[in-house]
């Protein structure tokens, strides 16, 4: 069983998705974790989606290049991040964020995110 569920609404389609912690930014992780479930309305930016979550947190092992299926924070917007693909920041197809985030866990499975189009509401939960 992952350790996060995550669900994607889009107005028309509800898309499940699993997420696992990771260690990269041990701190951030526990603070999000202490204020799960969290959900927000997200904006879409290239194929990241981002919402506000009521967590602040400092920068901790940021980095702007990430991996696809990162779930990460970023602290100059206290924000929730899903990266499946690369963004009008990427030079390539590496998703890359606006400016850098702190990772805290990976999805398993974003392909179903290809279908997200404009903005959609996030809940995260504990899986």
């Amino acid at each position: 069983m992952a350790d996060l569920s995550i669900t994607v609404s889009t107005g028309t389609d509800e898309i499940d998705l699993a997420a696992d912690w990771t260690d990269d930014a041990p701190r951030t992780k526990e603070a999000i974790a202490g204020a799960l479930p969290l959900e927000g309305d997200a904006a879409k930016w290239g194929d990241e989606l981002y919402f506000s979550i009521p967590v602040d947190a400092e920068s901790e092992n940021a980095r702007a290049e990430v991996d696809v299926g990162t779930v990460a924070y970023w602290p100059q917007g206290n924000a929730l991040c899903l990266f499946w693909g690369p963004t009008p920041a990427s030079s390539g197809e590496e998703p890359r964020a606006a400016s850098p985030v702190n990772v805290v866990a990976r999805i398993d499975d974003v392909s179903d995110l290809a279908a997200v189009d404009g903005g959609a509401s996030v809940r995260v939960s504990v899986g």
